[in-house]
């Protein structure tokens, strides 16, 4: 059978190309997409030609073996129905909805055991953003968030946004957020952040670290999520004595005992894994999922034949967009 796949063919340019598809084999299934989430954060990288050459695409992830080279196949949340199995497999996989850590594409084959059956009346909106969820989750994991703490997230993507809305379930002191964009600061409260602030507007910064207790006190638990390093100064500042900085994105002096934690989704922090493990993880995730419903963050919905102008939306007007996602 032939499928549609998306093609980063250099940089600010992608095509979408018709290919052939073999019939699946022992353990194999076939899945036809019928929904997968754009990566606001890596996947822009890869549009604009910032990626690293000299790392694989993702170890963790079969379907994304090989490295950063042009032209490349990439994505990490697709959503869709298997239509076919290989001989060995059960019939009853057919019909069946399922998530998959796939590249954009009309048409998958997977092993039957990389895919995440959706639970029960489960929406394939709210699906698509586990990968998301997966991560805020690992970042609460990760910074620990305690009673009455205050806490300070900079960046309202999604990924910020979840953050926020797992943090806002927490009887915090104060929750306060950051970013640019006037609808993501206007999402973030609409989850609990008690408030929002520009980040680029010197004054409301100046307000909010005073709301904190200045340098004397500040905030408990900082996140930096914005995928910008300069955020990483105001992270810090407004970081108080013995707080933590959780650093989610790639990436002076200081004298008061600020704990960086680099927070990577692709593993569980060490004093976690005695009784945590990713179907743990992956069960409080779709619960989350559930009860956040992210879907609501979809802005945007392109066919996967307009898949150039999505990614020239995201890379041009990103303060227009959450969520972009492409249909099948």
């Amino acid at each position: 059978m032939n499928r549609l796949s998306l093609y980063f063919t250099a940089p600010r340019q992608i095509s979408v190309r018709q290919e052939s598809l073999p019939s699946p084999r022992r353990g194999q299934t076939l899945v036809r997409t019928l929904l997968s989430a754009i990566s606001p954060g890596t996947e822009l990288l890869i549009y604009r030609g910032e990626f690293p050459t000299d790392l694989p695409l993702d170890e963790n992830i079969p379907a994304l073996a090989g490295a950063f080279a042009y032209p490349l196949r990439y994505g990490y949340a697709a959503v869709g129905e298997v239509v076919g199995v290989g001989a060995d497999l059960d019939s009853n996989w057919l019909g069946r909805l399922v998530f998959a850590f796939q590249p954009h594409a009309s048409h998958f084959l997977a092993p039957v055991e990389e895919l995440l059956p959706l639970p029960t009346g489960f929406a394939v909106e709210e699906a698509v953003f586990l990968p998301n969820m997966e991560t805020a989750l690992n970042f609460v994991l990760d910074g620990e968030p305690l009673i009455g703490e205050k806490v300070v997230v900079f960046g309202q993507g999604i990924v910020g946004l979840l953050t926020t809305a797992l943090l806002a379930q927490f009887p915090l002191a104060d929750l306060i957020t950051l970013d640019r964009y006037p609808m993501r600061r206007q999402a973030s409260l609409d989850l609990g952040a008690l408030a929002s602030l520009d980040p680029s507007d010197h004054q409301v910064v100046k307000l909010g670290h005073a709301r904190l207790g200045g340098s004397i006190s500040g905030a408990d638990l900082v996140y930096e999520l914005s995928g910008n390093p300069a955020a990483l100064d105001q992270a810090i500042d407004y970081c108080g004595f013995n707080g933590r900085v959780v650093i989610g994105s790639w990436y002076g002096s200081n004298r008061s005992r600020i704990r960086l934690i680099s927070s990577q989704v692709s593993s569980l922090a060490p004093e976690l894994s005695g009784r945590w493990g990713k179907a743990r993880r992956f069960q409080v995730v779709w619960e989350m999922l559930q009860k956040v419903k992210p879907s609501r963050f979809i802005t945007h919905r392109f066919p996967i034949t307009q898949a150039e102008k999505a990614y020239q939306l995201l890379d041009q007007d990103p303060g227009e967009t959450i969520q972009v996602v492409l249909d099948y």
